[in-house]
């Protein structure tokens, strides 16, 4: 241990790029790991790098007392003073030991505790660097694939990109360049480990920054995104320059931007967003290509009824909603998409219902109704002032019109609450059904798949196979999806399955 221990702890500091006091250090503690190892755990030792000499002493302390209990940490005056002329009691005295007689099992657990420290500093240092670097996007090379998850190469450590972040659809093997965005920087028994996601909206927004030089100068702010990875996604943007239009930024000359973006979501497609600060009309904007009639905005219960004619529902709802989805994400609005000729029906049902309201009538009801009363129950907590000043009406009038409002909604609640006790009762053996279904499948799959666990058929059941031939049917991806159990143990059901066969 004490031969050329500066060209030692120089090479392990560039190697390792330590600081050179965190080598020496680890080597002090590893000089008196091995000399308790070989003299005793209960000596008071310590140990220093001298570095003119480029050796390290071991020192042992022993307390100056009047009569000796433990030699091994007291010593006499009588002796303390041939060592020492001016010791006096309670004197702390060092002597300096030899390091040449530690056998090969202490020399080899003091190089164990300088790996392992060694080790330990590597990883604090990899933490440090990486610990701010949460929201940026980093690059590597998948190095392998464990039940799912990838564990890319990123030079100094290994970042892990989970199943739950990666994009459905994609697909990568070892030694595959990789990109993805920083969500997290865990501690674990194996060092830092840095969580990186497909996934995430912040993704998009990080590779917007990248290829736009107007969003990275904050000329054009991004204000939300929203994802379906793999799919679709939607990016809001805003201009502080009105000079410049924060789209066209975006997309950049001939679409070279935002192509560039597509490409790295494996031609995921990217609707860009003009923001506006009246929430109607980013709605609007969140819904194209649909074009939108219009907007009636609930800010109590921050909901918005969005109204298209006939033939851009479809378009404005989305495949399996996605369009609306994403534009509720995007706007942080509930939206209620609904078609000219249903509000049309609507209007006229209620306009039928507060027409009924004795002192009414027709012509009244249609006012009502265009001054934003939706039902009965609204009518009946109306204000009478504002029935004298909508209607002109006499102040009795109102009230009275109040209170017959108030009196039609009880009937229609007690003919609502009489009739949902049976519904219930028809839902609640239609559940009863299902469950039997469920366990009858559960059983089937229990004795078809011969060695397949209770949990595994239970999931297997509740995830609505109803035969072996369905399982194969599925990829091991889908599989696991619709049954919620990670892919290893997809697999496992899909080999199970196939042996029945």
């Amino acid at each position: 241990m004490q031969k050329n221990l500066k060209l030692v702890i120089d090479a392990v500091s560039q190697d390792k790029n330590l600081d050179r006091a965190v080598i020496i250090d680890a080597l002090e503690q590893a000089m008196v790991h091995a000399a308790r190892k070989t003299m005793g755990a209960t000596l008071d030792l310590e140990a220093s790098y001298k570095e003119e000499e480029d050796e390290i002493e071991l020192f042992q302390f022993r307390t100056v007392v009047e009569e000796v209990e433990n030699p091994d940490t007291e010593i006499i005056v009588a002796d303390a003073l041939k060592h020492d002329p001016e010791a006096v009691l309670g004197d702390a005295l060092g002597f300096k030991l030899e390091t040449n007689k530690f056998g090969r099992i202490s020399a080899q657990c003091a190089k164990q505790i300088i790996v392992q420290k060694v080790r330990d500093a590597e990883r604090a240092q990899i933490f440090e660097e990486f610990k701010d670097r949460v929201g940026e996007i980093l690059s590597g090379y998948v190095r392998r694939i464990e039940r799912g998850d990838l564990i890319v190469d990123l030079g100094r450590t290994e970042a892990v990109i989970p199943y739950r972040e990666q994009v459905p659809g994609e697909r990568y093997k070892p030694k595959d360049r990789i990109q993805g965005y920083v969500t997290e920087i865990k501690r674990s028994s194996r060092g830092p480990q840095v969580v990186l996601s497909r996934g995430h909206p912040g993704f998009l927004i990080s590779l917007f920054e990248q290829h736009v030089t107007e969003i990275y100068d904050g000329i054009v702010t991004i204000e939300s995104a929203a994802r379906d990875p793999g799919s679709r996604s939607k990016i809001a943007v805003h201009s502080r320059d009105s000079s410049v239009d924060p789209v066209g930024a975006c997309v950049g000359v001939k679409g070279q931007r935002v192509q560039a973006i597509i490409q790295e979501l494996n031609n995921e497609k990217v609707d860009i967003i003009p923001f506006d600060e009246d929430p109607a009309r980013l709605v609007c904007n969140a819904l194209r290509p649909a074009v939108v009639s219009k907007v009636i905005v609930d800010e109590d219960n921050n909901s918005m009824d969005v109204i298209v004619s006939d033939d851009q529902l479809s378009l404005a709802i989305g495949k399996r909603g996605q369009n609306v989805r994403l534009a509720a994400q995007l706007t942080g609005w509930r939206l209620d998409i609904k078609s000219e000729s249903k509000l049309n029906q609507v209007s006229s049902d209620i306009k039928e219902k507060i027409a009924k309201v004795p002192g009414i009538g027709t012509m009244r009801a249609d006012i009502l109704v265009n001054e934003g009363i939706k039902s009965l129950e609204e009518l009946s907590q109306a204000s009478p002032r504002m029935l004298v000043r909508k209607l002109n009406l006499e102040d009795e009038e109102a009230e009275n019109v109040v209170a017959a409002a108030k009196e039609l909604f009880e009937e229609e609640q007690m003919l609502a609450n009489a009739t949902a006790e049976p519904e219930m009762k028809k839902v609640r053996t239609a559940d009863e059904k299902s469950a039997a279904n469920t366990d009858a499948l559960f059983g089937f799959f229990k004795v078809k798949l011969n060695g397949i666990s209770d949990v595994h058929a239970r999931a297997i059941a509740d995830a609505g196979y109803k035969t072996v031939g369905d399982i194969l049917a599925d990829s091991a991806d889908e599989v696991a999806e619709k049954t919620e159990l990670d892919l290893e143990q997809a697999k496992a059901i899909q080999q199970i399955a196939n042996s029945h066969f």
